[in-house]
């Protein structure tokens, strides 16, 4: 998102972040609503149009949803409608970052948010090296429906609740957009939760608490917040680690510099 659509998901952000206990009714019913307005291109665009007034719009989700969803999910859209964005595409995007932070909000609460964390990293590891999977749910011949029972039967009773919420809705619609990056996305929400950020470490050995903790502590003194390490084992790395923080990648494997010394010959 840019511009304006990027300073109205800030502010629902925010205002979100203000709600305490269990939002994990209000993130199902976000999904849901999510799932209406990508499919009724009228409607979302009516919602995303700023030139109608914001009390049309917000008596338009009243009149569509009105007990059907909770208070909470009327007042959330509410704000969401009140905003400005720039495409009706970010509407949606802005609809379904809430349903997730709603998610990991309430794994917060419930003292899982580690363990969400965990299994939503270790789910993008399991894509990645799956290609038939990774055809599954991104095939637009497949059924969206046979997306999300995929990945049920993967998950059901091996992961909390929230994480396979989360997932089976992702996957069932990523409209185009790469496994991979959805995966990030998420689990920078996740760690948003607690004011950090996340960093995704490469290497090809496993490492130990204390060389997690390390690694932590000296990113955390780089970026000027919390961080939290997750580690994927690789072993076409040969050594060393390379850490992917935000957009940034600090690449220190031996790989990259035989190949770069390697492309040094050559020239």
């Amino acid at each position: 998102m840019i511009g304006a659509s990027r300073e109205s998901l800030t502010k629902v952000q925010e205002s979100l972040h203000s709600r305490q206990g269990d939002l994990s009714t209000l993130s199902t019913e976000l999904f849901a609503v999510a799932s209406l307005i990508a499919d009724e291109k009228s409607l979302r665009q009516n919602l995303a149009d700023s030139g109608q007034s914001v009390a049309g719009r917000q008596a338009l989700i009243k009149d569509i949803l009105g007990g059907k969803v909770s208070v909470a999910t009327i007042e959330v859209l509410g704000e969401v409608v009140a905003s400005r964005w720039s495409s009706d595409r970010d509407l949606i995007d802005a609809v379904e970052i809430l349903g997730a932070q709603a998610a990991f909000s309430s794994a917060k609460s419930a003292g899982t948010l580690d363990r969400v964390e965990d299994e939503v990293f270790k789910f993008g590891r399991a894509i990645d090296a799956s290609p038939e999977l990774q055809m599954t749910l991104t095939a637009p011949s497949v059924a969206t429906a046979t997306k999300a029972a995929v990945v049920k039967d993967l998950l059901a009773n091996k992961v909390d609740a929230a994480t396979l919420s989360v997932l089976i809705y992702f996957a069932a619609n990523l409209r185009g957009r790469r496994v991979d990056s959805v995966v990030d996305q998420l689990t920078s929400l996740a760690a948003d939760q607690r004011n950090q950020v996340v960093a995704e470490v490469t290497s090809a050995v496993a490492l130990d608490e204390s060389q997690i903790a390390r690694l932590g502590a000296a990113l955390a003194k780089i970026t000027g917040r919390q961080v939290h390490v997750n580690v994927a084992i690789e072993p076409s790395v040969i050594g060393g680690i390379s850490v992917k923080l935000g957009e940034e990648i600090i690449d220190g494997t031996v790989a990259t510099r035989l190949e770069n010394a390697r492309r040094a010959l050559l020239a």
